[in-house]
């Protein structure tokens, strides 16, 4: 079995659980544009791609995966997931396995706006969110809406242009400044579908945060909830954090998995705050804090193997276990 992940990046840890659960019966692929990403150090086998933006992207792919036998393919990249869900049938129809979740909950967790509407529709609490400037200035004079505020990028990824006002001017300066930065950035693209609407204004919630891996099955059949409390980040990543069993998330985590009906992993942002949980964002694909749920028992990278292999039963691979710390670090690569 050969499993190939694309837009790799530094997701070394992601590179090597899946080699030890494939425990030598194939190969583990990285794939990205820069031969230098950390993670191809660890692979089996690199591969050079285009940009996942290039008119050959997808060309190379369906090569790739014909020259190197390719069973599966994951993505660790939230603006390459849109991309994958709209030419999974073009690989597929060469027997390569798209491990994305389908187009429709692909867009409602890449749009923020559109995350917030789902969220509420099934049942759960988000943060108060207003889509325009005009619209959170208008909540803020009538008192409905109080500093500080979140303001991000309606098309985002990892953290990237956030950032949290504490007055009406610092609002409107960062607003301007966003705009300006948004267009020289990696998401103007993304962002171009509504370039004059690309952020959105919440509420900002404090309290303690949580990190929840809400695993489905390749049938898009809820499997699990997997959460760990968040005890420092780093650069918009878990870098320390404490798995965690509670009855409330794990609730919270089926009911996303049972109506969004995504494929594999979603990483998914929950704070609590005077009893009541808050969902922030859905991330349909293995998340930065992902290791810390692995190290706690689940092994969603052998679960994966044996649902590609056509064994239902993988109960042997979740052992997982609350109150067990766990924190990054970083290592060097020699990389040539």
């Amino acid at each position: 079995m050969n499993i190939l992940f694309t837009c790799a990046g530094r997701r070394n840890y992601l590179i090597n659980y899946f080699k030890e659960a494939l425990n030598g019966e194939g190969h583990i692929l990285a794939a990205d544009q820069n031969m230098s990403a950390p993670a191809m150090v660890d692979a089996d086998i690199a591969i050079k791609v285009p940009s996942i933006y290039s008119p050959n992207y997808i060309d190379t792919l369906k090569s790739k995966a014909k020259e190197y036998e390719i069973n599966a393919i994951i993505s660790l990249n939230d603006l390459e997931l849109p991309i994958l869900s709209r030419h999974r049938s073009e690989l597929e129809a060469q027997g390569t396995k798209v491990l994305v979740s389908d187009p429709e909950i692909i867009d409602i967790a890449f749009d923020k706006w559109e995350t917030v509407k789902f969220i509420e529709k099934i049942g759960l609490k988000s943060p108060k969110t207003y889509r325009t400037l005009s619209d959170t200035i208008k909540a803020i004079e009538q008192g409905t809406l109080n500093f500080p505020l979140v303001v991000k990028p309606r098309w985002g990824s990892a953290s990237i242009g956030i950032e949290f006002p504490e007055s009406m001017r610092e609002l409107e300066l960062i607003h301007e400044l966003l705009n300006i930065k948004l267009k020289k950035s990696i998401l103007n693209i993304a962002s171009s579908i509504d370039i004059e609407n690309a952020f959105i204004f919440q509420e900002k919630i404090t309290g303690e945060e949580f990190g929840i891996d809400v695993l489905n099955d390749f049938n898009r059949e809820y499997f699990g909830t997997f959460a760990r409390k968040k005890l420092s980040m780093r650069s918009g990543e878990t870098d320390k954090a404490m798995s965690f069993i509670d009855n409330t998330l794990s609730q919270i985590g089926q009911t996303l998995g049972e109506n969004s009906k995504h494929l594999g992993n979603m990483d998914c942002d929950v704070f609590v705050k005077d009893g009541q949980t808050y969902v922030l964002e859905l991330n349909p694909r293995f998340g930065g804090g992902y290791p810390f749920s692995h190290e706690a028992g689940i092994n969603t990278a052998a679960i994966y193997i044996s649902w590609l292999k056509g064994n239902h039963d993988v109960t042997q691979f979740d052992n997982y276990q609350h109150g067990l710390i766990f924190s990054k670090c970083d290592r060097m690569i020699k990389i040539c």
